[in-house]
């Protein structure tokens, strides 16, 4: 609370209020002015005004008197409505409680109300006066003979005001500390990262710029051989060489580094440059790797590095090779520049040719320094070496079945040839030939259909090669027996088709052999009338047609037969002579390797067995097999057959071979392609032999747009037929076969 002047108070008229000096206010008589304060009456807000800074007024000072100074007294309960602002003062001050009159104090009355002795609350106030003055006594309290009341309870002195403190000034070591701390603490913050960087997060960070100094080198894995039945003779395999590739970002003339290895790789100089060109990678990365050649010689790639040229080098590699050429080539078939099988057992068996190729990750330098850095970072995942396939094929009789086949083929221009040699006793394939072929080591300068395998994917309408298993069925449905005769005659009609023999009968009556020998359609048909359209059906089935035979190859045909309820009118005559049936090759040979193995069907197959990189050999699954006819029943069909290639005139003169006895049939077909009818014929000749006891069946089908096919199948068979028997040392049959009469 700001410190109130000396000066006294003003009025409203400009004159000073409070106790005057010398007995009076200047300028006005003392008498005159108590006058003028009693007219007002005491406790007015012109009092209020009045009040010094210790709450007493002038009037409670009292006026001069001649004895010293004049004394007011007020009691509270009288100036309470006319006084607002004394409790509050009485407060500030610590008011005293009085009794009656204030004694003790200069010049001061105690007033009193009603003539009643009260006590009263009185404050004194020092009058101001000048310094030349003497001070004034101090007023001392007085208190009336009364109780007191609760009220007039002197209020707790105010505490004496201590005199504040000066400022505290900063303390400097404080000061020092506390930086010290955030300084140690920084540090210790920048410590712990730095061990957390040069220990945890090592490999993270340190792997981060690895991926622009690794370098990958393909380590391929030698791919597997393809072996004969003997499993020396490699019919496809592996060997080392290079390959070479070319860097576009280190080349330096590509023109003139295109022209210097044109010679050497046997490539276009504007294709090597074309592959040198600078380009991008899908992640936007320089190519720094394009190849420019596979399977090189490695001593023209030691040729190629003399060369020293920037931007070029070589690496290992492998080349496929096929040493015989042409040698199986249909059914083996070739791989990609990458080992990758593309067509024939190539690309049937290629997961297990294949192996798991490796590589080699090592950090080189740029530039100059492109080579492995020493100690740093590099790692190499070994080759796995893929397994190798032996087959049931023979070399040998492979190469002769697929000489004389194409001899033959000679005769007849643009035709298409297959054969099947089958083992009747396990079902093996031991040979596969088809015509045309081509050179499975450069197989791409050939034509896609030299490339087919025909006994898998030739199918044809297989005509009377077909009347066998009708033959079959009739005898284990004892239908007909070997002794059976009824007359033939020279044509039949089923629904609006005739089918005629070429071998007319005139109507005479005609035993089963020469029905067989002389391929009647009228009698074939007379005895599937018997046998019943779902029968025949049933052992079309059980003799493997309608079905691929899974053998290995890929892509291979399953042929169809007609269901029943699909059979029209002329279909009970077409079908039991080999017509309205769809198969292949491979299919019929099956069959009739079923007839030879005394009525069992063994399921034909390619692989015999596979061998580990460890040299551990594994051997195929075994076939499925079936029992179709009973072994008597399957003699006596074979002894019918016989009748094909002994009777004179017969129709299979000339599959004969000599020393042997040889069961088989003839038969006139055509090919199917997407189900439609081809120009020409297929002319095919199925045998066994010998057949007495047969070892091997052999199957020749000739498709020829031209016709003349019928001369080429079963002169065919006897060559290969006579090779095969003697190739294996069959002994020739001791017993001659057996004479035949036609009509009994």
């Amino acid at each position: 609370m700001p410190p109130r002047s000396d000066e006294p108070r003003r009025d409203a008229e400009g004159s000073r209020r409070g106790s005057s000096r010398g007995g009076g206010q200047r300028g006005r008589p003392p008498r005159a002015a108590a006058e003028r304060d009693a007219e007002a009456g005491l406790g007015g807000i012109s009092d209020a005004r009045a009040y010094t800074p210790r709450g007493r007024s002038i009037r409670e000072g009292g006026a001069p008197s001649g004895t010293g100074r004049a004394e007011q007294r007020r009691t509270p309960r009288s100036n309470r409505s006319q006084d607002p602002f004394r409790p509050a003062l009485q407060v500030l001050d610590g008011g005293r409680v009085t009794a009656g009159r204030a004694a003790g104090r200069p010049g001061g009355a105690a007033r009193r109300d009603g003539g009643a002795a009260r006590a009263t609350v009185t404050r004194t106030v020092t009058d101001r006066t000048p310094r030349d003055e003497p001070p004034l006594t101090a007023p001392r309290r007085r208190v009336a003979s009364r109780e007191p009341h609760r009220g007039d309870r002197t209020p707790p002195r105010r505490p004496s005001r201590k005199r504040p403190r000066p400022p505290r000034l900063a303390d400097p070591g404080r000061r020092l500390r506390l930086g010290t701390a955030l300084t140690l603490a920084l540090f210790v913050a920048v410590g712990v990262r730095l061990v957390v960087l040069q220990t945890v997060d090592t490999p993270a960070y340190a792997d981060g710029g690895l991926a622009d100094r690794i370098t990958t080198v393909p380590l391929p894995a030698p791919r597997g051989a393809i072996f004969d039945r003997s499993g020396e003779a490699a019919l496809a395999h592996s060997v080392e060489a290079r390959y070479v590739y070319a860097d576009p970002t280190r080349v330096v003339d590509i023109a003139a580094t295109a022209r210097a290895l044109s010679p050497l790789l046997g490539i276009p100089a504007s294709e090597l440059a074309g592959k040198m060109k600078p380009r991008k990678r899908i992640n936007g990365v320089d190519s720094q790797f394009e190849y420019l050649a596979r399977g090189v010689d490695i001593d023209r790639a030691k040729e190629i590095m003399a060369l020293k040229l920037p931007g070029i080098a070589t690496h290992r590699d492998e080349r496929r090779e096929v040493p015989g050429g042409d040698l199986a080539a249909n059914l083996i078939g070739f791989t990609s520049p990458d080992m990758v099988g593309l067509e024939g057992l190539e690309a049937r068996f290629d997961d297990v040719l294949h192996g798991e190729d490796g590589q080699r990750v090592f950090e080189a330098g740029l530039g100059d320094l492109a080579a492995p850095i020493p100690g740093g970072y590099s790692r190499t995942t070994k080759a796995k070496p893929g397994s190798s396939v032996v087959l049931t094929i023979d070399r040998d009789l492979q190469f002769m079945v697929q000489r004389i086949l194409s001899e033959q083929m000679q005769q007849v221009q643009g035709s298409t040839g297959a054969a099947v040699v089958l083992d009747a006793r396990t079902g093996e394939v031991l040979a596969q030939a088809s015509h045309p072929t081509y050179n499975a080591a450069k197989p791409f300068p050939s034509e896609p259909t030299d490339r087919e395998d025909a006994a898998t994917s030739f199918i044809v309408d297989p005509g009377s090669v077909h009347k066998p298993i009708t033959f079959g069925a009739a005898l284990q449905e004892g239908v007909i027996t070997p002794d059976t005769s009824f007359p033939v005659a020279n044509a039949i009609r089923k629904g609006d088709t005739w089918f005629r023999d070429t071998h007319q009968a005139n109507g005479r009556r005609m035993n089963v052999a020469g029905m067989m020998a002389y391929s009647s359609n009228v009698g074939t048909i007379q005895i599937a009338d018997k046998l019943g359209a779902e029968r025949l059906l049933d052992y079309q089935r059980r003799f493997g047609l309608g079905k691929a035979t899974e053998v290995g190859m890929p892509g291979e045909a399953s042929g169809r037969l007609l269901p029943v309820e699909e059979w029209s009118g002329s279909s009970h005559g077409s079908v039991p002579i080999g017509h309205s049936v769809d198969a292949t090759p491979l299919q019929m040979a099956a069959a009739y390797a079923a007839i030879a193995n005394d009525g069992t069907y063994i399921q034909p197959h390619l692989l015999k067995e596979t061998i580990a990189p460890n040299g551990k050999r594994t051997p195929a699954p075994a076939p499925e097999t079936r029992q179709v006819l009973s072994p008597d029943n399957a003699a006596a069909l074979r002894t019918i057959m016989e009748a094909v290639t002994t009777v004179e005139d017969a129709t299979g003169l000339a599959a004969a071979v000599p020393g042997y006895r040889v069961a088989g049939k003839t038969g006139t077909g055509w090919r199917l392609v997407d189900g439609k009818k081809q120009p020409g014929e297929v002319a095919s000749f199925i045998g066994m032999a010998p057949a007495e006891d047969p070892r091997y069946v052999i199957a020749v089908f000739v498709h020829s747009p031209s016709g003349g096919g019928g001369q080429i199948s079963a002169p065919a068979f006897q060559d290969m037929m006579t090779f095969t028997l003697r190739h294996h040392r069959v002994p020739p049959s001791t017993e001659p076969a057996p004479t035949f009469t036609v009509f009994p």
